[in-house]
C-alpha cells in the first residue's frame, strides 16, 4: 500500500514491452509518408533524404542517451517530467510536460481519426466499395474512431499484461508486413521501375542532377527529426519496470536503433526502385505514399498487404502514447500540481485509471478538432515543438542534476563519467535548439489562414494555460503547509 491508501503500480514491463513502447510510439504510418512527401515539403532535398535522416539521428541519439543517464537515477511514472522537476525546477518540469501531453493527447486523436482511411483503402483493394463507401460517411468515421482509441483505453486500464500482450503482436506484425515493402524495394532498381511505369502509362523518366544545399539540408533534417518522436514513452513508464534502473536506459537505446535501422532500410529500398525526381514530381500534384508509389512494379495482390501494414503501424501508435500521457498526468498528481484524484490506482489493475480515462477524454477532442476543423497536420506541428522543447531540457537536466540534487545523481548508474555527461549533453543542447529553431521559423514563415493555424502560437498559448495552473496550484501547496523544497529534492514514493 502506498501513502495515498490505494494500491500501487506494479512493476511488471519487462525489456520487450519497454523496448516496444518506444518503437511503437516513434514508427507510425509516417514512415509511408514522411520520406516521399518530405520532397514537395522540403523543395529541393532530392537524393538527400537518407542522409539527412541519419544526421536528424544525431541529436535524437544525444537526448536518447541523455534520457538513459536520467532513467536510471528517477526510475518512476511520469518520466520527463520528474526529471525536469528534480534537475531544473517544477515550474519548468510541469509546463514542459503539459504541452507534450497536450501535443501527444491532440496527436492520438488524429492518428485514431486517420486510421479509418486506411482501412478503407483496405477494402477499395480488396474492391468491397459499398463498405469504402460506408467507411467514408463522416459520422461513421467518427464513432469507429472513437470505438478504436477507447479500445485501447480499456486495454491499458487492463493493466500491463493486456498492454504487452497487444503491443508485442501488433509491432511484430507491423514489422512483418513492413518487411514485404522492403522486399519489393530490393528486388527492383530504377530501371525495372522506369521500364514498369512506361509499359503501363507511356510516360518516361529522365535523371536530373541535384544540387546540395545546406539549408535544404537542415530544414530536411529538422522535419525528420519528427521520426524519432516517441522514444521518451519508455521513461514515463518508470513506474511499471522490472528492474528499471537498467532496463529503461537499455530499452531507450534498443528502440532508437531498431527505429533507426528500420526507417533508413525502408526508406532506401524505396529509393532503390523508385527514382527521387519521380518521387518529387509526383508529390508537387499528390499525396505520395510508400504504396502508391510502389503500385508500378507490385503485384495487385501485395498491395493489400502494404496499406494494411501502414494501418498497423498506425494502430501499434495508440496503447504506448495513451500509456505515455496518463502516467504524465499520473506524476503531476502524485506531486499535487494536479487533483491529486488523478493519481488513484485501480485496485484490481494496478493502473493509474482516472488518468487514462482523462487522457481518452482529451484525444476525444483531438478526434472531433480532426473532423470538425479539417486540419490534422496541426496537432502533430504541436507535439513536434513539444517534443523539441522536452529533449533539450533533458540534456539540461543531464548538466544541472548533479548541482540541483546531488544525491539524486548519484544513482545514475550509466554514463557515469561526468565529463562525457557534459559532452552529450552539451551537443545535444546545441543541436536540439538549432532544430528547435528551424522548426519555429518554418512554422511562422509558412502561409496559414489565421494565426492561430501557426502552431507555435497555439504552443504558446498552452504553455500560457499550464504556467497559470502550476501557480494556481503552487500556492495551494504553500497554502497546505507543503514544503515544496523538499518535495522536489526527492522521488516520489513506490
Amino acid at each position: 500500500m502506498s501513502n495515498r491508501g490505494v494500491t500501487t503500480l506494479n512493476r511488471q514491463l519487462g525489456i520487450v514491452g519497454l523496448a516496444a513502447t518506444g518503437i511503437c510510439s516513434m514508427i507510425g504510418a509516417s514512415i509511408y509518408v514522411v520520406p516521399f512527401m518530405i520532397q514537395r515539403h522540403v523543395f529541393g532535398i532530392g537524393p538527400f533524404v537518407l542522409p539527412a535522416f541519419l544526421f536528424a539521428a544525431v541529436p535524437a541519439a544525444l537526448a536518447a542517451i541523455s534520457y538513459a543517464i536520467l532513467a536510471s537515477a528517477m526510475p518512476r511514472a511520469g518520466g520527463s517530467y520528474i526529471y525536469a522537476s528534480r534537475s531544473l525546477s517544477p515550474y519548468l518540469g510541469f509546463v514542459a510536460s503539459f504541452s507534450q501531453w497536450f501535443g501527444l493527447s491532440i496527436a492520438i486523436g488524429v492518428v485514431s481519426y486517420v486510421i479509418i482511411p486506411f482501412i478503407r483503402d483496405i477494402t477499395q483493394a480488396l474492391h468491397w466499395n459499398e463498405l469504402a463507401a460506408w467507411l467514408s460517411v463522416g459520422w461513421v468515421r467518427v464513432t469507429l474512431s472513437l470505438l478504436i482509441l477507447w479500445t485501447f483505453v480499456l486495454i491499458n486500464i487492463r493493466g500491463i499484461k493486456w498492454y504487452e500482450r497487444t503491443l508485442i503482436p501488433l509491432m511484430m506484425l507491423m514489422f512483418a508486413l513492413g518487411a514485404i515493402v522492403i522486399v519489393i524495394g530490393l528486388l527492383n532498381n530504377h530501371q525495372d521501375f522506369a521500364n514498369s511505369l512506361f509499359h503501363k502509362t507511356g510516360q518516361a523518366i529522365q535523371l536530373q542532377p541535384a544540387k546540395f544545399k545546406w539549408t535544404t539540408f537542415l530544414s530536411g533534417s529538422a522535419l525528420l527529426f519528427s521520426s524519432f518522436i516517441g522514444f521518451d514513452s519508455i521513461a514515463q513508464a518508470g513506474g511499471e519496470a522490472k528492474n528499471p534502473g537498467k532496463l529503461l536506459p537499455r530499452a531507450i537505446g534498443i528502440s532508437i536503433l531498431t527505429v533507426t535501422g528500420f526507417y533508413f532500410v525502408f526508406t532506401y529500398a524505396v529509393y532503390h526502385t523508385i527514382p527521387w525526381n519521380y518521387v518529387a514530381q509526383e508529390a508537387l500534384t499528390t499525396d505520395v505514399t510508400a504504396p502508391g508509389l510502389l503500385r508500378v512494379v507490385m503485384p495487385a495482390s501485395l498491395s493489400v498487404f502494404v496499406i494494411s501494414g501502414a494501418a498497423i503501424a498506425l494502430f501499434n501508435d495508440l496503447p504506448a502514447m495513451i500509456l505515455s500521457v496518463s502516467r504524465l498526468m499520473f506524476a503531476w498528481a502524485e506531486d499535487g500540481i494536479f487533483p491529486k484524484r488523478i493519481a488513484r490506482i485501480h485496485p484490481r489493475h494496478h493502473t493509474p485509471h482516472t488518468a487514462i480515462l482523462a487522457s481518452g477524454l482529451m484525444a476525444s477532442i483531438g478526434i472531433l478538432g480532426s473532423h470538425f476543423a479539417g486540419d490534422f497536420f496541426l496537432g502533430i506541428d504541436i507535439m513536434v515543438t513539444s517534443m523539441l522543447v522536452n529533449y533539450l531540457l533533458m540534456c539540461l537536466c543531464v548538466i544541472n542534476l548533479p548541482v540541483k540534487n546531488p544525491d539524486i545523481a548519484k544513482g545514475i548508474t550509466v554514463y557515469k563519467s561526468r565529463l562525457l555527461q557534459k559532452i552529450v549533453a552539451g551537443a545535444g543542447s546545441c543541436l536540439l535548439l538549432a532544430f528547435l529553431l528551424i522548426q519555429i521559423i518554418k512554422d511562422l514563415s509558412s502561409p496559414a489562414d489565421a494565426w492561430y493555424f501557426h502552431s507555435t502560437f497555439v504552443w504558446l498559448i498552452v504553455m500560457s494555460v499550464a504556467s497559470l495552473i502550476f501557480y494556481w496550484k503552487w500556492k495551494a501547496l504553500h497554502k497546505q503547509g507543503i514544503d515544496t523544497q523538499k518535495l522536489f529534492s526527492t522521488l516520489p514514493q513506490e
